[in-house]
C-alpha cells in the first residue's frame, strides 16, 4: 500500500482537529464541556459521563501518538518554543496578560498547535530525513 502525500493541508486537518477537541473541553466563551458539566450539575448524567468518557478517549488518542511522535524532549521543546513566543509577545506589547479571555485563547492554539505537530511530525521527519518510524515498516 502506498503512503499517502503529507501536505500543508494534512497538517491543518489535524491542527483543525486538535483546537476543536481543546476547545471543546474548556474555553472562555462558556460553551464547552467544561462549561456544561459544572452550570447544569447532575442533570443528564449518562450523557455526560459519555461525553467524558468520548473525550479522554480522543485525548489518548492525541497526546499518545504526540508523545510517542516527538517524546518527552520534544513536548518540552515545543512548550518551552511557545511558551518563549508567549513571554516574548508580552515584552513586547502584542499580548496582555491581563486581557485573561486573549491570553487563554492563545494558550488553548498553542497546546492544539503542539498536539498537531506531535500527529504530524513522523510525516515531516519522513520527508526532511527520508527515514521511516518503526511504526512506519509496514508501508
Amino acid at each position: 500500500m502506498a503512503a499517502r502525500s503529507f501536505t500543508l493541508m494534512s497538517f491543518l486537518w489535524r491542527w483543525v482537529a486538535a483546537l476543536c477537541l481543546v476547545l471543546a473541553t474548556f474555553n472562555p466563551s462558556g460553551a464547552s464541556f467544561y462549561h456544561w458539566i459544572v452550570e447544569t450539575g447532575e442533570a443528564d448524567l449518562p450523557v455526560k459521563v459519555f461525553a467524558a468518557v468520548a473525550i479522554v478517549i480522543v485525548y489518548i488518542i492525541f497526546l499518545r501518538a504526540t508523545w510517542r511522535s516527538i517524546g518527552p524532549i520534544g513536548v518540552a521543546l515545543a512548550l518551552a518554543f511557545f511558551g518563549a513566543l508567549i513571554w516574548m509577545m508580552v515584552y513586547y506589547g502584542l499580548l496582555d496578560p491581563e486581557q485573561t479571555t486573549v491570553f487563554t485563547y492563545v494558550g488553548l492554539v498553542l497546546i492544539a498547535t503542539v498536539m498537531a505537530i506531535g500527529l504530524s511530525w513522523s510525516h515531516v521527519r519522513r520527508r526532511l530525513s527520508g527515514q521511516m518510524d518503526m511504526d512506519d515498516v509496514d508501508e
